[in-house]
């Protein structure tokens, strides 16, 4: 099966990808490797806002990174001339949680992006990564994920 049609499957369809929000390029090809940009927190109604371990709890950290998955597979699509199914594999993601000092359940927030990665993906989901904590993060949003790729 196609990664377009398991997304469609799904029930998700990729948005246009987010443009940048500064002076930086959403991604750099090199070679069969493709690095996304950090991808914010945020939905049809704007951006997904939030401190986990103040106000907003590990579901709703995990279900804003399950948005930034979405942007990220928006990026590749668009590094791909539209073509989501050049995508070979996810190799890595750097999660960021905006996050309070004691809060400590960051790999949880970040597994609702690698959960949905594997979930539409299946092995080519599987990759290795990072969930680290942040004081804040731009626009106070709750989640910024960048990602490795491997394109065809």
């Amino acid at each position: 099966m196609s990664f377009k049609s398991r997304l469609a499957e799904l029930g998700v369809t990729l948005p246009d990808a987010p443009a940048p929000a500064a002076n930086y390029v959403p991604f750099v090809k090199s070679g069969d490797i493709l690095y996304v940009s950090g991808q914010v927190s945020s939905d049809e109604n704007g951006f997904i806002v939030g401190k986990l371990g103040a106000d907003m709890e590990t579901s709703e950290g995990a279900a804003a990174a399950r948005r930034c998955a979405i942007s990220l597979l928006a990026q590749v699509q668009a590094a791909c001339d539209g073509d989501i199914d050049r995508l070979v594999r996810v190799i890595k993601l750097t999660g960021f949680v905006n996050s309070t000092a004691d809060y400590g359940e960051q790999p949880m927030v970040i597994n609702g992006a690698s959960d949905f990665l594997v979930e539409a993906l299946g092995d080519a989901g599987r990759h290795s990564r990072s969930a680290v904590s942040a004081a804040s993060l731009p626009f106070g949003v709750a989640v910024e994920i960048e990602g490795i790729f491997q394109i065809s």
